[in-house]
């Protein structure tokens, strides 16, 4: 099949890999956008920066120095990119419901999420690693930097665990 290559890209690790380098860039010097093309990746990838967009403006909204009118501006931004979020979950799902058109589904195995759930989850716990993973390099406190690294390898034992689910839903 034409496609099947690119549908590997939502399979085990290169998911994964794909979201932990973007971040890597991201971090690094992050874009003013991220548009979905008409390609798998790309709309993961649109998908993925919509988290990374969100997990700042969730550290925003925490904030308690500024006046609730920014609050709010914010809760309303991340009404927004939770939209995006969402629709994009569904493009995923478009997009691979697609390439197996014609495929007989009714024997395959029955999952409680479907590939733009999973791909959001997997970039959820992307970004959770590498906040806590940053944790484990702090020098003033020990006793977190232990949780923390505990709590990495946890992180890192339920991607493992839910590549494992996808790469099942992709195969089925």
């Amino acid at each position: 099949m034409a496609g099947a290559k690119e549908m590997n890209l939502l399979t085990g690790g290169r998911l994964a890999a794909l979201y932990d380098k973007a971040l890597g860039r991201w971090y690094a010097h992050r874009p003013g956008a991220v548009e979905p093309a008409k390609n798998l990746e790309s709309i993961a990838l649109a998908q993925h920066f919509c988290n990374f967009s969100l997990w700042a403006l969730e550290d925003e909204a925490r904030r308690s120095d500024v006046p609730d009118s920014h609050i709010a501006r914010i809760k309303h931004s991340i009404d927004k990119w939770n939209q995006r979020r969402n629709d994009l979950a569904e493009r995923i799902d478009e997009y691979v419901s697609a390439r197996i058109a014609g495929i007989d589904a009714r024997k395959a195995i029955q999952h409680s999420e479907t590939a733009g759930m999973m791909a959001d989850r997997l970039s959820i716990l992307s970004l959770k690693i590498r906040h806590m993973a940053g944790h484990t390099l702090r020098k003033d406190d020990p006793a977190l930097v232990s949780e923390c690294a505990r709590k990495v390898e946890i992180l890192r034992n339920q991607r493992a665990d839910l590549l494992k689910c996808l790469d099942s839903l992709i195969r089925d």
